[in-house]
């Protein structure tokens, strides 16, 4: 029991750290943002999107790394990013739109932002499939990403911010004001030493109450890192939603997703060379985010805003998955293979 308790305190304090960490990145990403004139999609959608998904980074590098730098479990680290993905896409536009009433969209949030993650969902579901088809193992639904495989979404991750450069040519930026950019600079790589040193007693919790329970890592991946490292897209969404900028706190959702498909899961692999995945786990899951990003993308392009009626639907629907992973784990459910 003495082992639990340390556990449950050591995921406490991490996630408090991250929500501190987080409070800096959210300040100091937006004065820059604003210095080299971004537009507030392209605010959302990369400079605060990619800050604030660094938790998810280091979280599939600590659980890839072979031991001691890392845990050695591939399978964290994705579970611990689709779980993210999947909080991010319901909880985070659900608790915005609840706290600032509605939660406004654009067209280019719902057409280009909301479409290309589609896109980034359906490019990792081909990498894993290319996987299983050219690098099978002994098991049928396992195969091996190699890293001109993994490389593939990192590519398209450079088009999506081709995409959004193209954005800042035609956007007449306010003056700033006087921003001291060596500062904030020094602030932004505060915040992520932070929050990386946060992250690392996240994932060994993870690992922790896996071992305690008896159960795969795999169902903490999805909760306790996922929520964790969470926390930092949480903050910024929500006060951006409250502050009445419905098209920064969406973007940085999506834009989080797409780099945390495209750019944090390969890591992993680009890191130890080569890694199993197991297709009969990750299908199940990236068809749930696909059919939460049916779901959202239909909400808001009904009058381009989340209403909280909409909110608390989005938040039943994490409910049911995290009963259905829960169910999945101690063999209630048999649809997720190994989890």
């Amino acid at each position: 029991m003495l082992r639990l308790v340390e556990l449950v305190v050591l995921a406490l304090v991490a996630t408090a750290v991250v929500w501190k960490g987080s409070g800096w990145l959210e300040t100091s990403s937006q004065r820059l943002s604003a210095h080299y004139g971004l537009p507030p999609a392209v605010q959302g959608a990369v400079v605060v999107a990619i800050g604030s998904s660094f938790p998810e980074l280091v979280s599939v590098v600590l659980s890839t790394a072979p031991p001691p730098i890392g845990a050695g479990q591939f399978d964290l680290g994705v579970s611990a990013v689709v779980g993210s993905a999947v909080f991010n896409l319901l909880v985070i536009p659900a608790v915005s739109g609840i706290l600032g009433d509605t939660v406004s969209a654009s067209r280019a949030i719902v057409y280009k932002e909301a479409q290309f993650y589609m896109v980034a969902v359906s490019a990792v579901v081909i990498t894993f499939a290319l996987a299983v088809i050219y690098y099978p193992t002994p098991d049928r639904l396992v195969g091996t990403v190699t890293r001109p495989l993994a490389a593939m979404p990192v590519l398209l991750y450079g088009v999506y911010v081709f995409t959004q450069y193209q954005d800042t040519a035609d956007f007449d930026a306010p003056d700033p004001g006087e921003i001291d950019i060596a500062r904030q600079w020094g602030w932004l790589a505060l915040s992520l030493v932070t929050i990386a040193v946060a992250v690392e007693g996240l994932v060994e919790a993870a690992v922790g109450f896996g071992e305690f329970f008896g159960t795969p890592s795999f169902l903490w991946g999805l909760t306790v890192i996922a929520a964790g490292t969470s926390l930092p897209d949480t903050l910024v969404s929500v006060r951006a939603a409250r502050d009445g900028r419905g098209e920064t706190s969406l973007a940085n959702v999506l834009g989080s997703n797409v780099f945390d498909l495209l750019v944090a899961v390969p890591v992993g692999v680009l890191i130890v060379g080569a890694v199993p995945v197991n297709f009969g786990v990750a299908i199940p899951l990236l068809g749930f985010l696909t059919v939460a990003t049916v779901i959202v993308f239909g909400f808001l392009r009904t009058e381009l805003t989340l209403s909280v009626a909409e909110s608390y639907v989005l938040l039943g629907l994490y409910v049911v998955f995290l009963v259905w992973m829960t169910l999945e784990t101690f063999g209630v459910l048999g649809f997720v293979p190994g989890a």
